[in-house]
C-alpha cells in the first residue's frame, strides 16, 4: 500500500499519520501537501516539513482558542499532536539532538490542551514503578464499575498517540481504558532515560496493582492490548500476570533479536557475520545508506535500549523471546497478524502456535485494506474485531 513515496518506511509513517483522520488526529489534505514536499528518504526534509505543517495546525488551535472557539481549537490542537509527533519520529540518530524533546514536548502539550476542550472524563495519571512513576491517561467511559483494556505501544509510539488508535474506539463500546508509558517509551526514555527492558511483567503489575484499586474497575475484566513491540511485551507480562482476563497482541510477536535479523542480512551478502569487525560495520552501515527502515530501526533501537552500538543493542535484546515463555499464559489471547507486515513477518503464528492455553488467530488482509503493519489505514474495520473479540472474552468470564 504505497502512498506518494515510493520509499516503504517513509510512505508507511504517512499511512500511519494519516490514518488518525478517521478519529480527528489528521485531515487529509494537510497530510498529503506536507507529503508531497518531503525528500523521498530525507530524515530532515521530514522533520522540517511536518514540523512546518504542526506548526501552521498549532498556531490556528491557539488563535482559536483566543477567539473562544473551543470545537475548532480542540481539532487543531489534536491534529497538531499528530503532526509533532510524526515530525520527531526520525531525530533518534543523535539521542542529544535538542528537537527530540522540543518537538516530543510540542506533540504532548497540544495534546493535553485538547483534552482540556474534550467532553471526555480523563485523568492524567502516574503509576508507582520501582523507584520512579510511570505516566498515563485514565479515561472512563462513565461512572460505574466497568471492564478496562490497558494499552501500551511498542517501539516507537507514544500515549498521547493511542488516544486515535485505540481509546476513542474503547470508550464508544463502554471500556474504561488506561495508556501508559513505560521503560523505553514516550517520556519514560526521553526525560527519565530508563530504557527497554524484556521481563515486561515487572512493568504491567504495578498498572494492574494501580487499576486494582480504582472503584470504577471491574477487578476480574482487566484486559492488556501491546501494539508493535507490544505484541511480544503484552504476552510476556501476561505469562506471569494472571489478574489479567484477556491479552491482545497486535500484532503478535514471537522474538525482536536483532542479532537474528542482523545476522540474516549478513546471510544475504555472504559469508561470516561478526558485529565486532570493521567490515561488519562497515557493511551495515552501506546499508543503513540505502534502507531507511533498517536505518532508523537501528537508530532508534539504540535511542530506546540506550545503546552505543550495534553490538550492544543485540546484547540487550537477545532475552526478548517468549521461548519457553507463551505457554505459561493462561488468559485468552487474541494473536493478530496483517498479511503483508513489512516488519515482523511469520512472528503472529511463531506465537499463536507456542500457546497453550486459549487462543485465538486474527489475520487482517489486503482485501480487507488492512494488510499493513498493525492494520494503519484500517483502524475502524481492526477495533470493530478486536473488541468484539474482547466482547466475547469477557462476557465468557462473567458467565463462568
Amino acid at each position: 500500500m504505497k502512498i506518494i513515496f515510493n520509499d516503504q518506511t517513509f510512505s508507511f509513517k504517512l499511512l500511519r499519520t494519516m490514518g488518525y483522520a478517521a478519529f480527528g488526529g489528521a485531515d487529509i489534505g494537510e497530510c498529503l501537501s506536507t507529503a508531497y514536499r518531503i525528500k523521498e528518504g530525507n530524515f530532515e526534509s521530514w522533520y522540517e516539513e511536518w514540523l512546518r505543517t504542526a506548526n501552521r495546525v498549532h498556531r490556528e488551535a491557539d488563535e482559536s482558542s483566543k477567539n473562544g472557539n473551543k470545537i475548532s481549537a480542540r481539532d487543531f490542537y489534536l491534529r497538531a499532536s499528530n503532526y509533532y509527533r510524526t515530525a520527531e519520529f526520525f531525530l533518534h540518530g543523535n539521542p542529544l539532538d535538542k528537537r527530540i524533546l522540543e518537538t516530543w514536548g510540542l506533540s504532548r502539550s497540544t495534546f493535553r490542551q485538547a483534552l482540556t476542550l474534550l467532553n471526555l472524563h480523563w485523568e492524567i495519571v502516574t503509576i508507582p514503578y520501582e523507584n520512579t512513576e510511570l505516566p498515563g491517561y485514565l479515561y472512563l467511559a462513565g461512572n460505574r464499575p466497568g471492564p478496562v483494556l490497558i494499552v501500551h505501544g511498542g517501539y516507537d509510539s507514544t500515549a498521547e498517540e493511542l488516544y486515535f488508535q485505540v481509546v476513542i474506539s474503547a470508550l464508544e463500546r463502554g471500556y474504561h481504558c488506561l495508556v501508559f508509558e513505560g521503560p523505553g517509551q514516550g517520556a519514560v526514555i526521553r526525560e527519565q532515560q530508563i530504557p527497554f527492558r524484556h521481563d515486561w511483567e515487572a512493568v504491567v503489575t504495578p498498572v494492574v496493582d494501580y487499576l486494582a484499586k480504582r472503584p470504577e474497575v471491574i477487578s476480574d475484566k482487566i484486559a492488556l492490548m501491546g501494539i508493535s513491540l507490544g505484541g511480544y511485551l503484552a504476552p510476556r507480562a501476561a505469562a506471569y500476570e494472571h489478574r489479567l482476563a484477556a491479552c491482545i497482541a497486535n500484532d503478535g510477536l514471537f522474538s525482536f533479536q536483532v542479532g537474528a535479523i542482523a545476522a540474516g542480512l549478513g546471510g544475504k551478502a555472504g559469508g561470516e557475520f561478526d558485529l565486532s569487525s570493521p567490515e561488519t560495520e562497515d557493511f551495515i552501515a552501506s546499508i543503513m545508506a540505502q534502507d531507511t527502515g533498517i536505518r532508523w530501526g537501528i537508530e532508534n533501537g539504540g535511542f530506546t535500549f540506550s545503546a552505543a552500538n550495534l553490538e550492544e543493542l543485540v546484547h540487550k535484546t537477545e532475552p526478548f523471546t517468549l521461548e519457553g515463555v507463551a505457554e505459561q499464559i493462561q488468559c485468552p489471547v487474541l494473536v493478530c497478524e496483517a498479511e503483508h507486515d513489512h516488519a515482523f513477518a511469520g512472528q503472529p503464528e511463531r506465537l499463536y502456535k507456542a500457546l497453550r492455553g486459549p487462543k485465538t488467530y486474527m489475520k487482517f488482509t489486503a482485501e480487507d485494506s488492512a494488510e499493513e503493519h498493525c492494520h494503519f489505514g484500517a483502524l475502524k474495520l481492526a477495533n470493530h474485531r478486536i473488541f468484539n473479540w474482547l466482547d466475547q472474552v469477557l462476557t465468557n468470564k462473567v458467565s463462568e
